[in-house]
């Protein structure tokens, strides 16, 4: 079966194909091309090379969503989770980690290098994740990797969870001087199981839902939920489920990145982003590469703000909890899955 090749990626130079240079820089293959032993440039081959990475990894990455049989890879859109809530970033706990990336450098100042280090094959491997995974990956950007949240905003995830455990609830009642019966303490532990398991499935007043998430893949977030919170025995309950890179992309995006982000629409100027402008995620792979984003996510960078531009602190939280894999399957869960409105 032939695959079209996408127009916006590459370009018709007569007889060859060649990388498109918005495909080259997002990837950085952007590099002059290697000269031979005459001094003169590579060209036919040179190019054939870089078309069969691209190509590779891009073609690789569009035949795996059948890996993940349960889940089914969809788009991020809409407004962001701010928006909807009518609440500004300034006025927000969630999303938040607490750690911003390094200072504004100076003019003339050179930035630290940072060596971009992703796993051989990372695009395409399945990986085994378990539910403290999943909860990393969905619910510590907000919560914290203690469960505590954030009060009064983002409330604690733990005496929720305590409350589906009828050994806890026993003891609870026990404390204040109140009999219990085991089977009136099951109802009471099922109520709040099928209470917290439907929140993670919908959300809340102000919690997003987490409608992507398989059955598997909730279960396993669940047992890591009770071991979380102390419950007994819950350290035997955790389970392992197996998670494409595309998949893993689309939580962190969709938990944590569209928070903040909306999906779709214009790219803001400096003067906007010094004035609160958030960027959407449909723009994100056509104004950083690869390894700019990942640097970004995980260490933090500068941003021009402002008239006339400046170099400034950037305002993103870092994600310092995600591994360099991590992010770099957001930026391709994005360049594949366009985000809209």
């Amino acid at each position: 079966m032939s695959i079209p090749i996408p127009r916006e990626g590459f370009c018709d130079t007569g007889n060859m194909f060649r990388p498109h240079e918005s495909m080259m820089k997002r990837f950085q293959l952007e590099s002059p091309r290697p000269k031979n032993a005459n001094g003169e440039r590579h060209g036919h081959s040179w190019c054939v090379k870089s078309l069969g990475v691209i190509f590779v990894l891009v073609s690789s990455l569009l035949g795996q969503g059948g890996e993940t049989s349960k889940v089914t890879v969809t788009a991020v859109e809409g407004e962001s989770w701010l928006n909807h809530l009518h609440r500004t970033f300034d006025e927000t706990s969630m999303g938040k980690t607490g750690r911003l990336g390094p200072p504004a450098t100076t003019p003339g100042e050179v930035p630290a290098h940072w060596q971009l280090g992703l796993s051989p094959g990372f695009a395409t491997q399945t990986v085994a994740l378990h539910g403290r995974d999943l909860y990393r990956l969905n619910c510590q950007g907000c919560h914290e990797e203690s469960g505590l949240g954030a009060p009064p905003e983002i409330n604690s995830v733990i005496d929720p969870v305590r409350a589906t455990s009828v050994a806890i609830i026993m003891e609870r009642n026990k404390k204040i001087g109140m009999d219990m019966s085991r089977s009136a303490a099951a109802e009471l532990a099922k109520q709040s199981r099928t209470s917290l398991l439907q929140r993670l499935h919908h959300g809340g007043q102000d919690m997003p839902p987490l409608p992507y998430l398989s059955e598997a893949e909730v279960r396993s977030l669940f047992a890591y939920l009770r071991q979380l919170a102390g419950v007994s025995g819950a350290e035997r309950e955790q389970v392992a489920v197996m998670e494409s890179s595309s998949h893993i992309g689309e939580q962190i995006v969709k938990s944590t990145c569209h928070v903040c982000h909306g999906a779709a629409g214009p790219n803001p100027s400096p003067q906007e982003l010094l004035e609160g402008a958030i960027p959407p995620l449909n723009t994100l792979t056509t104004r950083t590469s690869l390894p700019e984003f990942v640097g970004k996510v995980i260490s933090g960078a500068s941003i021009t703000m402002g008239t006339p531009p400046l170099s400034c602190r950037g305002r993103m939280p870092v994600f310092g909890y995600l591994s360099e894999d991590e992010a770099a399957d957001v930026y391709l869960y994005l360049m594949l899955n366009p985000p809209h409105q």
